[in-house]
């Protein structure tokens, strides 16, 4: 990428010197030797950096600054001056310049300030760039749905994401969207430059979720060879979405019923108070009054994450968005397969309709990304759409097809096989590898760490 420069000086010779060490390097530069020069090159052309002399004929730095300012907020600017002081130096500094360099300045060392100054550029623009596409992957257009449930359910995240509740509550069956719904409300909010941080907390073991959730202090049980932030404390001012909430162990239930409370709490092993910003989004499959009936989840922390509940309906109840979502679907996968598809024929979609759909919109993707990938024609036809689980080959007693050795087995390295195998077969790739042993994600990375393949 060529990196463009514009030296906005009146001393020509200073002009022509930064020009020529610039162009040396490659760099396309520009010059102006007044501030109606400056005015018309940045109305012309966008610039990676810019050298400003701080007097000027017609005006001064420190005004045109000011100037940039207004219709660029993130290019570079180095200030120049023989009238060197503290005053400006911090005036310029207020007003986003990155550097300040005196003259006569030394060369070598104006050189590598204009590096440093590139860098941040660059780093600049990444993060822009990168905030511009999750804006787009998380913008709440990425939720496909017209039925009315679902425009009601628009309705209460954007005012959810607008507002400043600090916890709400995500239910509905699984497979229905509650980790896309919890990143919209997040990026739609004031909290989008802030960590969005998110753990299941069926992956981990009791011990290993308390320590990933609150953080831990050196020493505090064996294997805490240091102190370790928590997901509380690193999303400091972001959200923390704590996806399958209702399976969480009961004790840790009391931990987060008492942070609920006062958004404080306690490293493992630790005796400080911490307290965090957060919003907590808690979100579950499960029939929670059923859970808190039969004693696994506490009535009072039901309270607690209720203040806002948002209810994602299941697909079988969404009529015409089984054909919305699948047209989705099949643009998707026909350009990440390059295949020919161009549409669903009408006893393809019928089938679709008749079905009950337990997964919901994660087992819908799933159906057409195979039909999209096995389908022969242009059109997705009827037998092209396999619903239901695949049934398992069985062994002579009717059971599972895997019989146990009469030696047995070592399921550890049963396991560790069994994962580089899926690793193997899809090329590296965790979520599909996850996919293909029945895993969620975070649990699949999880037995990754605990065999060292990660």
């Amino acid at each position: 990428m060529v990196v463009r420069v514009l030296i906005i000086e009146d001393e020509e010779l200073i002009r022509w010197a930064l020009r020529q060490k610039f162009e040396a390097k490659g760099y396309c530069v520009t010059g102006a030797e007044d501030g109606a020069q400056a005015i018309k090159a940045l109305d012309s052309g966008v610039y990676d950096l810019i050298m400003l002399d701080y007097k000027l004929p017609d005006t001064t730095g420190i005004e045109l600054l000011r100037k940039i300012r207004e219709t660029d907020s993130d290019v570079v600017v180095i200030m120049m001056t023989a009238y060197s002081s503290i005053e400006t130096a911090v005036e310029a500094i207020k007003l986003g310049a990155y550097d300040y360099i005196a003259k006569p300045f030394d060369m070598g060392e104006t050189l590598r300030t204009v590096e440093k100054a590139l860098e941040t550029t660059r780093l600049r623009r990444e993060v822009r760039e990168l905030r511009r596409h999750i804006h787009h992957e998380y913008g709440i257009d990425r939720i496909i749905g017209q039925h009315e449930c679902m425009l009601e359910m628009f309705e209460t995240i954007t005012q959810i994401a607008k507002s400043s509740a600090s916890t709400v509550f995500l239910r509905g069956e699984t497979g229905t969207g509650k980790d896309l719904v919890a990143r919209v409300i997040h990026y739609k909010s004031d909290r989008a430059a802030s960590p969005f941080m998110n753990i299941t907390c069926t992956a981990l073991s009791e011990t290993l979720l308390e320590s990933e959730l609150f953080g831990h202090e050196k020493g505090a049980f064996t294997d805490a060879k240091s102190t370790k932030k928590g997901l509380f404390e690193l999303a400091d001012g972001g959200t923390i979405f704590l996806d399958e909430v209702g399976d969480m162990p009961t004790r840790l239930q009391s931990k987060l019923l008492r942070f609920l409370e006062d958004r404080t709490f306690r490293r493992v092993g630790g005796a400080t108070e911490i307290t965090v910003g957060v919003r907590l989004i808690a979100a579950t499959n499960r029939d929670i009054e059923k859970a808190i009936a039969e004693g696994d989840f506490r009535d009072d922390l039901m309270f607690r994450l209720n203040v806002i509940p948002v209810y994602l309906p299941p697909l079988r109840e969404r009529g015409e968005d089984v054909r919305l979502l699948a047209n989705h679907f099949v643009s998707r996968f026909v350009t990440e397969f390059k295949k020919p598809v161009t549409d669903i024929e009408p006893d393809a979609l019928q089938k679709l309709y008749a079905y009950r759909w337990p997964g919901n919109v994660r087992e819908l993707r799933n159906v057409i990304e195979r039909a999209v990938l096995l389908c022969k024609g242009e059109r997705i036809t009827e037998e092209d759409i396999v619903l239901g689980r695949p049934r398992r080959s069985s062994g002579g007693d009717g059971h599972s097809a895997m019989v146990l050795p009469p030696n047995g087995v070592n399921l550890h390295d049963l396991e560790n096989d069994l994962i580089r195998q899926a690793m193997k077969h899809c090329d590296g790739n965790q979520t599909q590898a996850a996919k293909m042993l029945g895993l969620s994600r975070d649990a699949f990375r999880y037995r990754l760490e605990k065999l060292g393949l990660l």
